[in-house]
């Protein structure tokens, strides 16, 4: 009896032999037809993932062939041995006196393991387990105990989440008092800055997010505890148990690996901060030293703060783009690039607009206060923006101009060539030449003097413009009180009514608008006709 043992095991080790001398063979004929590889899967755990093609066997084959061996054997047997054993590069994986599968080094994935013998502890270790959870499956009293222990989980489950509605409750049920108590103290000046009938759906809005993510999160968990608890669904709770855990270290790694790079970011900004502050403290010691026709005045002051605090903190953030978190991902660049699409698209007018505000600003073209005449409409300078300059007409009308149209545009300034305050007023008249230009000029500096808002000093001008085929043309200029609340058009009004007046008491015809001939009699109104009904007797322009 003896003697036939040994011949059996010698036997047997020929045999094997030829089976891993096939095996190499396979092998090195694998790289001529490539097999898709075969999960060999058994109680829901993947043992090893077949890759290679044996004696003519393609990994499909060979994982369903190890699968029903391994079957067999567990409905066979209840105290089960897995053992290796090497053959010719190859490692056979037993499992109790049978052979499993053998894993050739066509089957190690060299990602995961660096031999073949560490895939095959690994895979010896799987099978190990499946032996384990199967005696488990068998075992009565383990069965009821995880009944027990699930119903248990069940049970603390539905309380948590009954606690969960209680507690939501209660605080929505608090949350306007307090947020009502809370609120009156955020004022700025004598305005609530929130309020409570708009603050509170939202907070009721996030109370109900975080309730859900909790019970999910619970749900999970009790989802991967109970499955844990039985042998055959164990490998689905520690997959759902792992790749929970692999989420939080993922987010965790993210976060720490985020933090030198935040740091990074933080430090410019503070930086720019610092640097931003100097800059304006620096602008303003220049501003008050420096004289009215320098480039930085109290006017120019205000815009250079701005773009100057604008320019060191877009150079931060370009600095720092580097540095904060997820910078490098695929979101940010096709946010880049969005940002850049709309920027190149819609923004050339904004930007020119602006352009032509930082002219008119740094020009001094206009100033608020001065009484000047854009294109067709003249008025007061009440606001000069980055994009448009308000006017207020003698109508009491506000004209928004934009910038571009005012430096696109021959802009008269009416109060920059006068003496201190004030702006100029002018008209024009045309007289034959009949009259002496001696007298003209007196009248018209008599309806000057008597029209109230104009100054006496500088003293009103009359300049002949033109010397025409029937006429000379006349202009009057003087310059106007800004403080009077008469605005420029009421206070032209007035000077034309004292210029008929003055002209008709001396029996002086006016021509304007055109000359066409001369009249038999001269076209003027004597006094005792000016108030003629029904008109009163006011001053003209009141």
């Amino acid at each position: 009896m003896a003697s036939v043992g040994w011949w059996r095991w010698l036997l047997r080790g020929v045999l094997l032999c030829l089976l891993s001398s096939a095996a190499l063979a396979a092998d090195e004929s694998d790289g001529e037809t490539e097999a898709p590889a075969a999960e060999l899967k058994v109680a829901n755990r993947t043992i090893l993932v077949l890759r290679a093609t044996l004696l003519g066997e393609s990994p499909e084959i060979r994982a369903a062939r190890a699968r029903a061996v391994i079957n067999e054997v567990l409905d066979s047997s209840s105290e089960l041995k897995v053992s290796l054993q090497p053959v010719h590069g190859s490692i056979i994986v037993r499992l109790g006196d049978r052979r499993a599968f053998i894993v050739s080094p066509g089957d190690v994935d060299p990602v995961q393991y660096e031999s073949v013998e560490a895939a095959a502890n690994a895979a010896a270790q799987v099978l190990h387990q499946v032996v384990s959870e199967n005696e488990e499956s068998r075992n009565l009293r383990f069965m009821l105990l995880a009944v027990v222990y699930s119903v248990v989980a069940t049970v603390v489950f539905l309380l948590l989440i009954r606690l969960i509605y209680f507690l939501r409750g209660k605080v929505l049920g608090a949350l306007p008092g307090v947020m009502q108590r809370h609120t009156r103290a955020l004022k700025l000046g004598s305005t609530q800055v929130v309020d409570v009938h708009q603050l509170f759906p939202v907070v009721s809005r996030v109370l109900h997010a975080v309730r859900w993510l909790i019970v999910l999160l619970l749900t999970y968990e009790w989802l991967s505890f109970v499955l844990s608890r039985f042998p055959y669904t164990r490998p689905w709770g520690e997959s759902l148990n792992s790749y929970l855990v692999d989420l939080a270290r993922y987010l965790f790694d993210g976060i720490v690996s985020a933090v030198p790079g935040l740091g990074v970011a933080v430090a410019i900004f503070f930086i720019a901060r610092g640097l931003s502050a100097f800059v304006q403290r620096l602008l303003k010691r220049m501003a008050v030293h420096g004289d009215n026709d320098a480039w930085l005045n109290q006017e120019t002051l205000a815009p250079t703060r701005r773009l100057s605090a604008l320019a060191v903190w877009l150079f931060a953030l370009a600095m720092a783009y580097p540095y904060l978190p997820g910078a490098g991902t695929e979101a940010f660049k096709g946010l880049s690039v969005l940002l850049g699409l709309m920027v190149s698209l819609g923004a050339s007018s904004v930007i020119g607009q602006a352009a032509s505000g930082l002219i008119l600003t740094y020009t001094r073209t206009l100033r608020p206060g001065e009484y000047v005449r854009i294109g067709e409409h003249e008025g007061t300078v009440t606001e000069m923006g980055m994009f448009t300059t308000r006017i207020r007409t003698g109508l009491g009308e506000v004209l928004s101009i934009p910038n571009s149209m005012i430096t696109g545009s021959v802009t008269k300034n009416y109060s920059r060539s006068v003496k201190g305050q004030g702006y100029v007023i002018d008209t024009t008249v045309t007289i034959g030449y009949d009259t002496p230009w001696r007298q003209v000029e007196a009248m018209l500096i008599e309806a000057a003097r008597r029209t109230e808002g104009i100054l006496a000093e500088p003293k009103p001008q009359v300049f002949q413009t033109a010397l025409s085929d029937y006429y000379p043309e006349y202009r009057l200029v003087a310059q106007a009180v800004p403080s009077q609340p008469r605005p420029r058009a009421a206070l032209l009004s007035a000077l034309h009514a004292h210029i008929q007046d003055v002209f008709n008491e001396y029996g002086v015809q006016i021509m304007s608008p055109h000359y066409i001939a001369d009249p038999q009699d001269a076209k003027w109104v004597p006094k005792e006709n000016w108030y003629a009904e029904p008109a009163r007797r006011e001053p003209p322009g009141n």
